[in-house]
């Protein structure tokens, strides 16, 4: 099954019936085959409060649930049984999409309540995935935040964050926004397996360099970290980031919660047969014998001497390659003086 990550598509948990298939005969259609459908939802918010603590954030912001990338190991998949739809394929084919995005965000900003905090764009799904080349629901996005002056983290695989360049660069001369580029393999076969609707490499160390020249605060997410897989990457992954411009880098391990586990043990023993075993026995070492620990503080990095290793790898990368640290600090300071002068809902939509 090419063009898409996940290779089957697992029961949703919350429904009453259950599919099997006859061994005698297939009703699925390849998945070369399966059209990406949009679907339009009508949402009551479009910020989320973020419970987590270890997550580092306190809200984030989706235009779209599902993800069309097909990113094999997404956490996110989880939350498409939600929706009625299943982890697998279905998360990577019917994409929910919130058109009325841009006047949720203008409403909750414009309301006397809200207390300024950084919202992350993309903290689930990617607001750059391929249909918002047509639909620019997060470019819109952007231009509210760029009138409210609100801080905003953007986190995205694809290269559809350079059309809105000139946004972010004058929203970064305020300090503003910080973006952050997930890049995991210098591999490019590799990437088309595990991600295979992203962005190639080359492109988006490309995008770093781009954003970084505009003044854009870049963090480079090395992520996820995947033992056996990718794991061994880290060192030459720090210096092409660093080189491209990345001001910063954080990395966090692989972990295949909830439908996520068996849609990745199915692909890995289909694309990666001969070192499966090896590579789901160290995923299963960092988080104590399972595929997923869920564990606050714990289940970002995992723990036991291979997590220890990983960790040890990244600062060593880290020391090499970026010695100095450019943190990155919102200034939340511009929001309210933003905020007073409005005097009507209707001009900011």
């Amino acid at each position: 099954m090419r063009g898409r990550g996940a290779q089957i598509n697992p029961d949703n948990p919350f429904s009453k019936h259950r599919s099997a298939r006859h061994p005698d005969l297939t009703f699925s259609k390849p998945a070369e085959e399966v059209n990406t459908e949009y679907l339009e939802t009508h949402a009551k918010t479009i910020i989320n409060k973020v419970d987590s603590p270890d997550i580092g954030l306190e809200y984030s912001m989706n235009p779209y649930q599902g993800c069309e990338h097909g990113c094999v190991y997404c956490y996110a998949r989880n939350t498409h049984p939600y929706w009625g739809y299943s982890a697998g394929i279905d998360f990577e084919s019917k994409i929910l999409v919130k058109r009325d995005a841009p006047q949720l965000l203008a409403k909750k900003l414009s309301s006397p309540n809200w207390v300024v905090a950084p919202i992350m764009l993309s903290g689930n799904t990617d607001c750059y995935q391929p249909v918002e080349a047509k639909l620019k629901i997060t470019r819109q996005l952007l231009e509210v935040l760029e009138r409210f002056h609100h801080p905003v983290g953007v986190i995205t695989k694809s290269a559809l964050i350079l059309r809105d360049k000139d946004i972010l660069s004058r929203m970064a001369e305020k300090n503003l926004v910080s973006v952050a580029i997930s890049i995991n393999t210098l591999d490019e076969s590799l990437r088309r397996q595990l991600e295979p609707r992203t962005a190639s490499i080359p492109r988006r160390l490309q995008v770093i360099e781009e954003l970084s020249a505009a003044g854009i605060h870049v963090l480079a997410m090395l992520a996820p970290v995947i033992p056996g897989l990718n794991d061994h990457e880290i060192m030459d992954l720090m210096g092409a980031v660093s080189k491209a411009g990345a001001k910063n880098a954080g990395y966090i391990t692989v972990r295949l919660n909830g439908d996520v586990g068996p849609i990745f043990t199915d692909w890995v023993r289909k694309k990666y047969a001969d070192r499966a075993d090896r590579i789901l026995n160290r995923i299963m070492d960092i988080h104590g014998g399972k595929l997923n620990d869920s564990r606050s503080g714990i289940r970002m990095k995992g723990e036991g001497k291979y997590a220890e290793m990983i960790a040890a790898q990244f600062q060593l990368a880290l020391k090499r390659h970026l010695p100095v640290i450019h943190p990155f600090e919102y200034d939340l300071t511009q929001f309210e003086k933003a905020r007073k002068p409005q005097t009507s809902l209707f001009d900011l939509i």
